[in-house]
């Protein structure tokens, strides 16, 4: 199989309303947001949504797509510190293995309230992380169903913190592609990734069934879905999102340069 005709997604349920439908001429590679960076670097796939602060890592090596992201306006739901503990109390964090962005923002973040826990990496079973640690950061699927299950152990929404600081809106994600990366392929899979999002926003038949495939997934309530997809996560990148996303490069990961865009008008 040709990695020109591999479609990158993250393995969980923010980007449903692109890949759950889209023209079958592409093959879906899933994995959790930090493989994804590995699989697009290594020419696994065409471009993938990775990891924020992952670009900023590798930014000599990928692009970014225009208009696709994985963006939060404020609360985003699936991005969460959990624990038993007030925050100030916590004396030690267990972070997941499969993310870089979330990792990053959290230590940004304590850094302003002037918090310095001990900070151990761990597989993200929230379970064994609690059992290790004051406090557990979960993502994706994980934390949403983690803030189902157990909403008083739900301390910190990262996506609402850092828009309550900053104003703008929390990019975790971004489509990118490796700088060799044929244009006119890449070209051709941003219209069809950008038209099944648009498909979902615009045709009401469309988007109950996107719908109701995630809430079948997860097990959740098909409200709890839409309010997800509509309310707090999006995959359009707009100009306060590109506002963000800079603010995020520059202030956290501390790239000292704008990031670097395809041409694929």
């Amino acid at each position: 199989m040709s990695w020109e005709t591999v479609l990158g997604r993250v393995a969980f349920s923010n980007c449903d309303p692109i890949f759950t439908a889209i023209n079958p001429k592409w093959k879906i590679l899933p994995a959790p947001p930090s493989w994804l960076t590995g699989h697009l670097l290594r020419r696994d796939c065409l471009c993938a949504p990775i990891p924020t602060a992952d670009y900023a890592k590798y930014h000599d090596q990928l692009s970014l797509i225009p208009d696709l992201a994985i963006v939060s306006k404020a609360k985003v739901g699936s991005v969460l510190l959990l624990g038993s503990r007030s925050i100030e109390d916590m004396r030690d964090i267990a972070l997941p293995s499969d993310s870089s962005t979330s990792v990053v923002l959290l230590k940004w973040i304590l850094k302003q309230r002037g918090l310095d826990p001990k900070f151990i990496e761990t597989g993200p079973d929230m379970d064994i992380m609690l059992s290790q640690c004051d406090g557990a950061l979960l993502i994706g699927d994980r934390a949403l169903t983690a803030s189902h299950k157990f909403p008083d152990l739900v301390k910190l929404d990262l996506g609402s913190e850092w828009s309550r600081i900053t104003k703008l809106p929390m990019v975790f994600g971004v489509f990118a592609a490796r700088r060799d990366a044929p244009i006119d392929v890449l070209r051709l899979a941003k219209q069809d990734m950008v038209n099944q999002y648009k498909k979902f926003q615009d045709d009401p038949s469309h988007r109950s069934k996107v719908i109701s495939i995630s809430s079948e997934k997860l097990g959740f309530s098909e409200t709890r879905i839409s309010d997800y997809f509509v309310d707090e996560v999006s995959n359009l990148l707009d100009g306060d999102g590109i506002k963000g996303l800079g603010m995020f490069l520059r202030d956290v990961c501390g790239l000292e340069h704008a990031p670097t865009w395809f041409d694929l008008n």
